[in-house]
């Protein structure tokens, strides 16, 4: 005789389908506000403390999400309207911007003209050397060549180069001529 708990154990739903539904669109919305709150540090770049948080919140809620049904069907159903619930939104975002702009929020200048913007790095809950080390993984050596550091509403980092002036680029030119000079100068005193 085949065994129809299992299946029923599997498939067979322990709350409301309703209130599986909202579940997780309700944490959803909160986990969306929250981060927007707390900031994009946790978004850019992920410390140990941060992803310590990160992985708690996540089991934290999972709890709130599936409530007491731990069915197979349960899981997929709250999980289907996580992933319903980020398209249908980042679809209505994508056609109102200036909403999108809101909850997105507004980037962040770190550097400007190369000098660094320490209220900035205060507000985004940064140090010189977390920055330093965002540098360093864009292939920079020092916090001394760049122009421009701008942290994105995403979490990605925008990094400029800084270019030296055309004056700067002439001296440059005109040193490594008279380095050649001298060593060609050397050469024929030699000979």
């Amino acid at each position: 005789m085949p065994d129809h708990s299992l299946w029923s154990d599997l498939f067979a739903l322990k709350l409301p389908l309703a209130e599986k539904l909202l579940r997780p669109v309700i944490v959803y919305f909160f986990l969306v506000v929250a981060l927007r709150i707390f900031g994009k540090r946790e978004l850019a770049q992920l410390n140990p403390f941060d992803l310590v948080v990160l992985l708690c919140l996540s089991n934290t809620v999972q709890n709130a999400i599936i409530g007491d049904d731990n069915t197979l069907g349960g899981g997929i159903l709250g999980a289907l309207a996580l992933l319903v619930m980020n398209y249908l939104t980042v679809r209505f975002l994508f056609r109102h911007r200036r909403l999108d702009q809101i909850f997105e929020g507004k980037p962040t200048k770190l550097i400007v003209d190369g000098l660094i913007q320490t209220t900035a790095l205060r507000g985004e809950l940064m140090s010189k050397s977390e920055l330093l080390a965002v540098a360093h993984r864009q292939g920079f050596e020092s916090l001394s060549e760049i122009r421009d550091c701008t942290l994105e509403p995403g979490g990605t980092f925008f990094i400029t180069r800084k270019t030296p002036t055309n004056d700067e680029s002439r001296h440059e030119a005109i040193m490594k001529k008279l380095d050649q000079l001298q060593r060609e100068l050397n050469e024929l005193r030699r000979a």
